[in-house]
């Protein structure tokens, strides 16, 4: 309870005070990289060294680069004066910490050379992520250690309004488009992605992490309401049962016994249930009780709950490669005209829910590769994308004067979002 009310005062204040805070932030940084002396009021002030990955930058000239294609450390070291007994020992006592063998073309790396006229290489930096970096000491002992660059937060808020595609929206509205990822698995259980319409539209309150000054990717969604056929849909993100989930503006949680769809949402359906429909390859009129997701060979296709695996076989006059997995007394779905299995995939074997089970393909009776699959209820086949599963716990009543409190917090902020087509709205 205690971690949760400290949630709700942490959210509250970072909606307030962010701004000022990374502005403040941002002086203090450009107040530490004065490179001179102050005096003032015969107090003298000395400035603070300025660091790249934690060394003095302003006692070296620093020289960068990216990785070449088929470039090796040798190479680059060679050209900076690096004799090759030193590349050698570098490589062999780097191994421990970092194999230079994996060292990969168009990562950014810095070579520290000594200001005077000999200019000798003293670092070579190597970034391997935005993030890490690898820093090797090419003097004395050649010590290779592993650093990492300070990430910094910043809270966002955005808007979109659908005119194609929830990926257009976020490109349009210069949004990180990984957003649109995001929102589709949290709202997985609620809101089937394959059938967004224009006139759809989100407001989101979430972070967006950055690494000198150099957006790296999307942290924290706190917030969301996303209005789907006119309908409001709400997800906050709340502590309890010792795990982050996401519920509605009820209380209820949006994670269900079934997923959506058994692909990533950016696939489009090809063919939808139906009791008569002209078959695509005998040229005959026959019930289709399934749902047909177009999608390149060897697209994952994963399960869309928890179950155990009834059948995997293969169906020459049909289905080609299957399974079907039984999750409950009520509900087994079959994944059709699969190109192959995922390891471990077998007769009697447990699967998760999100769990990738097999890849698309074309095998049995198909013009091209693409997903069949298949719902059956108490034995019957059933519409899969009108299958309405059962909401997992809601919030416990103990903590719903919090979780309220919070919703009520961030319901507000949401409202503040204008909604604005094509336009971005973060602040």
């Amino acid at each position: 309870m205690r971690r949760t009310s400290g949630l709700i005062f942490q959210i509250a204040v970072v909606l307030l005070f962010t701004s000022l805070q990374f502005s403040c932030q941002q002086n203090k940084k450009q107040q530490k990289q004065k490179a001179q002396t102050e005096t003032k009021n015969d107090t003298v002030i000395v400035a603070e060294p300025v660091l790249k990955y934690g060394l003095p930058a302003d006692s070296f000239i620093i020289k960068t680069g990216n990785v070449k294609r088929n470039q090796h450390l040798s190479t680059i070291l060679n050209n900076f004066g690096v004799s090759m007994a030193t590349i050698d020992r570098i490589a062999r006592q780097s191994k421990p910490v970092f194999d230079v063998r994996k060292i990969r073309s168009g990562n950014h790396y810095s070579v520290f050379q000594t200001p005077d006229s000999l200019g000798e290489a003293r670092f070579f930096v190597y970034e391997n992520s935005p993030t890490d970096y690898y820093v090797f000491e090419l003097f004395d002992s050649l010590r290779i250690y592993h650093g990492q660059k300070e990430i910094q937060t910043q809270l966002r808020t955005a808007q979109g309004v659908i005119e194609s595609s929830l990926w257009n929206t976020m490109k349009d509205n210069n949004l990180d488009p990984i957003l649109a990822l995001r929102l589709s698995d949290i709202f997985a259980w609620t809101i089937d992605f394959f059938g967004i319409q224009k006139g759809d539209r989100f407001r989101i309150i979430y972070d967006e992490q950055f690494v000198d000054t150099t957006s790296i990717g999307i942290g924290e969604i706190y917030a969301v309401q996303f209005d789907h056929y006119g309908e409001e849909n709400y997800a906050f993100r709340f502590f309890q049962d010792e795990r982050y989930d996401y519920f509605d503006d009820e209380g209820v949680s949006l994670r269900k016994a079934f997923l959506k769809a058994p692909l990533n949402y950016d696939y489009r359906i090809s063919s939808r249930f139906s009791h008569s429909r002209m078959h695509p390859v005998l040229r005959i009129r026959r019930p289709h009780h399934g749902v047909d997701y177009a999608a390149p060979r060897g697209t994952p296709v994963i399960s869309i709950g928890d179950g155990t695996v009834i059948a995997r076989a293969y169906q020459a006059g049909g289905g080609g490669n299957y399974i079907k997995v039984k999750h409950n007394s009520v509900y087994t779905t079959t994944y059709m005209h699969l190109s192959g299995f995922a390891k471990g995939i077998s007769t009697g074997a447990r699967v998760k829910q999100g769990q990738v089970i097999g890849f698309v393909g074309a095998t049995g009776l198909a013009t091209g590769p693409h997903l069949d699959f298949r719902v059956h209820k108490n034995g019957s086949p059933v519409d899969p994308l009108k299958v309405e599963a059962p909401p997992v716990e809601p919030v416990s009543e103990e903590n719903l004067p919090h979780y309220n409190q919070l919703k009520d917090s961030l319901m507000n902020e949401l409202q503040k979002i204008s909604w604005k087509a094509n336009l971005i709205a973060s602040e």
